[in-house]
């Protein structure tokens, strides 16, 4: 007697993943990927980290011990840089939007809520005329349909180095607000250091936690389920 075939499951964050990407591409965004291994160009000097800035601190960056001014990537804002380079360098000028879903790492401390890799979001949209109240609607809109109908946006003045105005941005899902993602207007800076011209095109950039998101719509208590192999975590 042939055994019952069991069907396999799609892991929470896959799940997550999927959804997100499905959202963006249908609001016309791309998908772009970039390396987990990254020089420090890519991940701080092209986004405007200062030299002295605490993201590369020890506490907070896991660097190379053989292969020095390298690290793993601390946000998926790395490919940023090196999809604008590559954009210039084939001749094209904006506008474009890419999504950028993978995996990061930070050197922290773990707990109920912050892991030492976790997976983001990255969005970037650069054209003539972009502005914040594009922002503010593409991520409106995504939320709804990720969250649902009811859900609505504030945004808080921040400070991100490579964004220039930056913000917190809160979603209130139910009668609750909750900070979710960091946005704002991508820096001058960092367009130039991309070959392209700051002075006629501008646009946003924004970044959130998957898994903070995938917690939130499955009502998972504790980040660090994600990474322990457990099969009974599949059943969502």
């Amino acid at each position: 007697m042939d055994k019952e075939t069991k069907k396999g499951k799609e892991h929470p964050l896959s799940l997550v993943v999927n959804e997100a990407v499905k959202i963006f591409t249908d609001l016309g965004f791309e998908v772009a990927t970039g390396p987990e291994l990254e020089d420090e160009w890519h991940n701080f000097d092209a986004l405007n980290f200062p030299k002295d800035h605490p993201a590369r601190d020890m506490q907070d960056t896991f660097f190379i011990k053989n292969k020095p001014g390298y690290v793993l990537r601390t946000h998926t804002s790395n490919t940023q840089i090196h999809f604008m380079e590559k954009f210039v360098k084939d001749g094209k000028n904006p506008p474009f939007a890419i999504i950028v879903p993978g995996k990061v790492f930070r050197n922290e401390a773990t707990d109920s809520g912050h892991e030492m890799q976790f997976y983001q979001l990255e969005g970037l949209m650069i054209g003539a005329n972009i502005s914040v109240a594009h922002m503010k609607g593409i991520l409106l809109e995504f939320f709804k349909r990720f969250l649902g109908k009811d859900v609505e946006i504030r945004l808080r003045p921040s400070f991100f180095p490579f964004v220039e105005p930056g913000f917190e941005v809160d979603v209130k899902h139910g009668d609750k607000w909750m900070e979710l993602l960091g946005a704002g207007m991508v820096h001058p800076k960092v367009l130039e250091n991309c070959g392209i011209d700051s002075k006629n095109y501008q646009g946003f950039a924004f970044g959130f936690g998957l898994d903070r998101m995938a917690m939130i719509k499955f009502g998972i208590p504790d980040i660090r389920l994600f990474y322990q192999g457990d099969l009974r975590f599949n059943q969502f």
